[in-house]
């Protein structure tokens, strides 16, 4: 199983980014998914969250209106919809996904088993 994101940059302080995450050789309805971002000196934070099986998806308050997670199953891609953004939105994003999940526990990144090497997202102000 693999997880690749895509689609960081660079962007002023109320602009957008989308970013994807490919998943390959998963089935979609069996694993939550989520998106966790880590800004340095920071720990990393949970950011938004999406369970196919039981049409959960969840955020953080930080980003709750601001940012949107979506599931594409035929593209076999999770894609983070960002707008809005703030300076306090740059760090590196980590898309994870995991199938014994749930919608009660999918915010404990510690009990993801999949992540991808992470997309540099960069708010100036």
């Amino acid at each position: 199983v693999q997880l690749v994101e895509s689609g960081g940059g660079s962007v002023q302080a109320g602009g957008s980014l989308t970013l994807s995450c490919a998943a390959s050789r998963f089935n979609f309805d069996d694993y939550v998914f989520g998106w966790f971002r880590q800004a340095p000196g920071k720990e990393r934070e949970g950011v938004a969250f999406i369970s196919h099986r039981s049409s959960v998806t969840r955020y953080a308050d930080s980003v709750r209106g601001r940012f949107t997670i979506s599931g594409d199953n035929a593209k076999n891609t999770v894609t983070l919809h960002m707008t809005n953004l703030k300076p306090e939105d740059t760090a590196v994003y980590y898309c994870a996904a995991d199938s014994f999940l749930n919608a009660a526990n999918m915010a404990s990144s510690d009990l993801y088993d999949y992540w991808g090497k992470g997309t540099q997202v960069t708010v100036s102000s």
